[in-house]
């Protein structure tokens, strides 16, 4: 049995941790972390691990996951694995990934599909969420603009594997609403305006690509005004928003019905 890693100062160590936090640091090693047993299997199953990590007690409880892999395993202690963990109860399974290519919107190109385009968020947990109902529902594709990193940790987690499936990509705002009008997919801008289209009323029988704002601000009106049309969830009593997650999820449900 290979010997198990105690030290904090180990390299790898250092590197989950460093890419753990750091933006920057996950851009220039083109890799970024993953943890947890259904999270690590999705990424074995895809192609995206380097590094698997395992501590004894994790190997101990999921072995046929860890004797199933084949490449590349640093075994930790227990501790070490409290360490990395970004969790309150960790399973002690983690995984350092490599960062794939980011698709070109030329992969976004069916006349017939259905897209989201998120603007500025910046809640991982938000981002997380939506790529995952993305998934559920079968979307084809989810573009980024000036949002927070896909590859934060909270927003790995927030998908549970959805990012290893659904095409997600990462572009300028504008750049994403000219390709869609160059292909004939309308787009939304899903604002909070009475005179906007009510979105039960919105036609997505063809291809459409909706833009969800920024959490706490939504879309300006310049980034909204860029859009073939603006559609609104019209809402009851004294509620006048919702999440940003719950309302892409909301919208998505509509799109793909």
């Amino acid at each position: 049995m290979e010997e198990r890693i105690t030290s904090k100062e180990n390299p790898t160590v250092k590197l989950y941790r460093k890419l753990s936090k750091n933006r920057k640091d996950r851009r220039e090693n083109g890799m970024f972390v993953a943890e947890g047993l259904r999270i690590c299997t999705d990424a074995v199953n895809h192609g995206f691990v380097n590094v698997l990590m395992v501590t004894e007690t994790a190997e101990n409880k999921y072995s046929e996951f860890v004797d199933s892999f084949d490449g590349n395993i640093l075994r930790i202690s227990d501790a070490v694995g409290e360490l990395l963990s970004d969790t309150g109860t960790t399973q002690g399974v983690f995984a350092i990934c490599k960062i794939p290519e980011n698709p070109s919107l030329d992969s976004f190109s069916d006349k017939s599909g259905k897209y989201l385009v998120l603007n500025g968020l910046q809640d991982p947990v938000n981002i997380g969420t939506i790529i995952r109902t993305a998934d559920a529902v079968g979307m084809d594709g989810v573009i980024m603009c000036s949002c927070c990193d896909l590859y934060n940790p909270k927003v790995i987690r927030g998908t549970m594997g959805s990012v290893f499936r659904v095409k997600t990509a990462i572009c300028g705002y504008e750049t994403a609403v000219e390709h869609f009008k160059s292909i004939g997919v309308i787009t939304y801008a899903a604002v909070i305006d009475t005179d906007a289209v009510s979105l039960t009323e919105c036609d997505f029988s063809g291809g459409s690509a909706v833009v969800i704002g920024n959490e706490g601000n939504g879309l300006t009106d310049a980034d909204a005004m860029m859009c073939d049309k603006k559609l609104t969830i019209k809402m009851h009593g004294n509620i006048d928003s919702l999440n940003a997650a719950m309302a892409a999820g909301i919208i998505i449900w509509e799109m793909k019905r």
